[in-house]
């Protein structure tokens, strides 16, 4: 089998996944190693690409799109599951999380963008969901769930590009199995540590009394400094130095991470904010410490006991859940699929040029080759 084949170790475009390069990951990865591992689960992207040179805003260059993840499939979109949020660090948005924090569940479909465009990706999803249940929001009301990371350095961030129609595709496009990571979606105009990343992805396989659950984090990465960057514990920044990005114009520190976790796993919504508190552990293996003007905010949620989320009048909701003494291996798979996933948003790019002559290298490839070879022959010795 090919990495091409694997979905371990490639994109479904061929585009290389960390494990391709032999870094050693905790933990047992589903099927796809991705949030579509979890049943029920489709993503899609909208990418926007155009132009090179000077900004001209309303013109370009674009370096932008937008994420869609689906809870549940379309037919069933309208049904709650139930969710917790946490907020590393608040400098940054994620529309509908008052209503989670109040009830611990919200509907519709997850939408991330960049930062100026988070309201269109929210708006765009109620007009989507009207128009696929016409009727059904007419005595209603809904509040999208909508996250955003800041692509300005690389993308003509004022230009308002992003449409309801890009919204639309995206959602309509969303689907399961093995997805595209890197300069996709929202996350293409995006930067870790100085490198080139964006959208990323991993799951694991959690065993519980006999069952199997899988557990998936989808991650729009833009944040750290250079110098921090870890991978699987080396200490990479020092020695990468170089490629540097190359400024036309200033680089403000604008960094921000977003993170979704869903799991087929029964949990609760105080667990499922549990599991929320969980992802900044993964963000710090790679270097991720929260700095002042970084917006990191994880949503968890579990597509389990629908009918109890539903919640209908008039009757009693009976729900399963693990029981918190039992919750560790969840806790587990979360940080060593946070992880994974960003280290997949770098390794699965390319160096990329945007606006005003900005670039952004990729992570180097042959040094990964070389330092973890060099690391797994250290561990055999």
């Amino acid at each position: 089998m090919t990495n091409r084949q694997d979905p371990h170790l490639a994109t479904p475009s061929g585009k290389p996944r960390a494990r391709s390069f032999g870094l050693p990951f905790d933990g047992e990865p589903g099927p796809n190693n991705a949030i579509t591992d979890v049943p029920g689960v489709t993503v899609g992207y909208a990418t926007l690409i155009s132009g090179d040179g000077a900004l001209v805003s309303g013109s370009g260059p674009v370096r932008t799109g937008v994420t869609a993840i689906l809870p549940r499939p379309r037919d069933r979109i309208a049904e709650p599951v139930f969710a917790g949020i946490f907020s590393g660090n608040g400098n940054g948005e994620l529309t509908g999380s008052h209503l989670i924090e109040e009830i611990g569940a919200f509907n519709l479909p997850i939408t991330i963008t960049n930062t100026h465009s988070c309201g269109v990706a929210r708006d765009g999803t109620l007009r989507w969901a009207h128009g696929l249940a016409p009727g059904a929001l007419d005595d209603a009301w809904a509040l999208p769930v909508a996250g955003e990371t800041y692509d300005g350095f690389l993308n003509d961030i004022n230009g308002h590009h992003l449409t309801f129609d890009h919204v639309t595709a995206a959602l309509d496009g969303a689907s399961p199995g093995p997805i595209e990571e890197g300069s996709v979606g929202g996350g293409t105009g995006m930067i870790t540590c100085a490198f080139k990343a964006g959208s990323g992805t991993a799951s694991r396989l959690v065993g519980w009394e006999g069952r199997r659950y899988a557990l998936g984090v989808f991650v729009q990465s833009n944040f750290g400094e250079r110098r921090n960057l870890t991978v699987r514990g080396v200490r990479a920044g020092p020695e990468l130095a170089e490629p540097a990005i190359r400024e036309g114009t200033a680089r403000a520190e604008k960094s921000s991470i977003i993170a979704i976790v869903a799991t087929d796993a029964p949990l609760m919504p105080h667990q499922l904010k549990r599991i929320a508190r969980r992802v900044p552990l993964g963000v710090a293996a790679t270097g991720g410490y929260g700095y002042h003007s970084s917006g990191d905010i994880f949503l968890a949620f579990s597509t389990a006991n629908a009918e109890a989320a539903t919640g209908a009048s008039g009757r009693l909701a009976h729900a399963e859940y693990v029981p918190d003494v039992d919750i560790d291996r969840f806790f587990d798979a979360t940080v060593q699929a946070t992880e994974e996933a960003i280290l997949n948003s770098l390794t699965a790019n390319e160096d990329m040029t945007g606006r005003d002559g900005n670039h952004v290298p990729a992570l180097p490839k042959d040094w990964l080759r070389t330092r973890f070879r060099e690391e797994t022959s250290s561990a055999i010795r």
